[in-house]
């Protein structure tokens, strides 16, 4: 896109932003919905060219017009909000679930999503793009109908992902199904269809599983979860059970360099079933992530009951896939101690940073599902081997509510960009499930409203004069501190009564990245160093 298009449509976007909502209490979880009935199951999606400007999706009681998708936008870095806007079906009978956005190479914003009647005698996964950074949305575009595979429903939880990468197939989008419940009995499959044209149109659907790496019979809503590497190869995981192709049940990785028009395939682990979470209730969404750092790296999450309880693991893969390495526990309360994790959600920042959050029950009084819950979160530095220690995003434990036994809530979402955590989530403190936004460091510190304003934050200069001192530059701070990759404080400096300029001796520490943290009347900020 020029310069004078990207200024033509920021223009747009500032203009209709005079009647921004402003949300004030500093330090606390916003509520985004405020509904009084439902909201479910957010999308957060962050301009990559513009970390300021966010959109948020949800599926959300409108009067009179069932479950729609609401939106809202931010310039600000969730400092002020755009009135809520609602999608509009496409017949007076349908029901509108599973939202999924993302941003193009041109800063454009596309909002996937299902659009039905709960009968299912029809219903779509449509496409619609915004030109304006999520102010307004064109018409929606077909990806795939409910009678694509006629008595398959091949429109059950969508997931959009478009590539960015420079090459043949930026631009190009892509969207993954499963079989609906009305599907009935097998044959079950997940799907792929794609677009070449920038949403304007999609090509026949595809399966994404093949002989030899089916699916199966047994598992009647396969997800895949797809993600971009970054060299343009897609990928995305769903599971799979069929007795003649593993003994166990397995997830399996389908990947492609030419844009979907042919697939590898790939056991990623197989395990026995004791160690899945039986739970029926549990959100036991799984997720693929690839590295914008390194096109090779690739990072697999999912719920494990290996001690007892669910827990968050990861598996990660540094030759595209082809070999992974063992589960690892994410989550850092002590093991086998009956408190549920769920709903996990993670993403890379571009510098290959790795940000990871879900819904945490350690605090409750009660085991299992039933039971109250914050969201936790942890970060592992890029070129580093553990997760720094687990932080709270929520302000508050939240009491449990039946609400959450009800379809709907399988899904929060985080972004990681410039170093920043954007969450997004439904709970239920005001008795009702409402979605909240929360943005923190990668420290953990959550950001109150006057550090989510950019032009607020002050900016820490690192320099090494010689090999041995560091010289840390910024506005007027009171306390420094530096951190290992465990959390560990290593150096700490207080009174220093608004100081600009700190020069620290590193020569006994050990080489490897570190976090610096500042303190001033400002708040506190986080930065990232590398010494030698």
């Amino acid at each position: 896109m020029n310069s004078f298009k990207k200024v033509m449509i920021y223009s747009t976007i500032t203009a209709a932003f005079i009647f921004l909502i402003r949300l004030e209490c500093p330090g606390q979880n916003q509520n985004l919905s405020s509904g009084v009935v439902f909201d479910g199951e957010p999308y957060l999606a962050v301009n990559p060219y513009n970390p300021q400007h966010m959109v948020v999706a949800w599926m959300g009681y409108t009067f009179m017009q069932k479950i729609t998708i609401k939106t809202r936008v931010s310039l600000d870095g969730g400092l002020s909000w755009s009135p809520l806007q609602s999608i509009p079906h496409q017949n007076n009978i349908y029901t509108s679930a599973d939202p999924s956005i993302d941003f193009d190479h041109l800063g454009r914003v596309y909002l996937s999503y299902i659009d039905y009647d709960p009968a299912f005698s029809s219903g779509y996964v449509f496409l619609r793009r915004s030109d304006d950074g999520g102010i307004s949305w064109s018409s929606p575009v077909t990806a795939i109908a409910w009678d694509s595979d006629p008595g398959r429903y091949p429109i059950d939880r969508p997931w959009l992902s478009i590539d960015r990468n420079a090459g043949n197939q930026q631009g190009n989008i892509y969207i993954t199904t499963m079989n609906a419940k009305a599907a009935g009995a097998p044959p079950y499959h997940p799907y792929f269809v794609k677009s070449v044209d920038m949403g304007e149109s999609f090509e026949p659907y595809r399966y994404l599983d093949t002989a030899g790496w089916l699916s199966g019979p047994f598992i009647p809503k396969p997800m895949p979860a797809p993600a971009i590497g970054a060299n343009g190869d897609f990928y995305a995981v769903y599971p799979s059970y069929v007795l003649s192709q593993n003994f166990q049940p397995q997830y399996i990785l389908a990947s492609s360099s030419d844009a979907g028009n042919s697939f590898e395939y790939q056991t990623l682990f197989a395990s026995a079933s004791s160690v899945a979470v039986s739970d029926t209730s549990a959100k036991k969404g799984y997720l693929l992530r690839a590295d914008p750092s390194d096109p090779s790296h690739l990072v697999f999450f999912h719920l494990s009951n290996e001690n007892g309880d669910a827990d968050i693991y990861f598996r990660e893969s540094f030759d595209y896939g082809q070999n992974w390495s063992e589960g690892r526990r994410i989550n850092d309360d002590p093991p086998g101690n009956g408190r549920m994790q769920d709903l996990v959600w993670a993403d890379f920042d571009s510098d290959g940073d790795l940000a990871v959050a879900w819904r945490d029950r350690r605090n409750a009084a009660d085991t299992g599902y039933a039971a109250s819950y914050e969201i936790f979160a942890a970060v592992r530095l890029k070129n580093t081997s553990d997760f720094l220690p687990n932080f709270r995003l929520t302000n508050s434990i939240v009491a449990f509510d039946d609400v959450l036994f009800q379809n709907g809530n399988d899904f929060m979402c985080l972004n990681l960009s410039n170093d920043t955590i954007s969450a997004v989530w439904g709970d239920t403190r005001d008795g009702r499930l409402n979605i909240w936004f929360q943005r923190a460091s990668l420290s953990g510190t959550l950001l109150n409203r006057k550090n989510l304003d950019g032009s607020a934050l002050p900016a820490i200069e690192i320099t090494f004069p010689t090999a041995s001192l560091m010289q840390v530059n910024s506005e007027s701070f009171n306390e420094f501190i530096l951190l290992d990759t465990r959390g560990k404080e290593c150096i700490k400096k207080t009174g220093l009564n608004g100081r600009n300029s700190l020069t620290i001796n590193t020569s006994a520490l050990k080489t490897g990245v570190y976090i610096v943290q500042i303190m001033g009347a400002y708040g506190k900020v986080s930065s990232k160093v590398f010494i030698r």
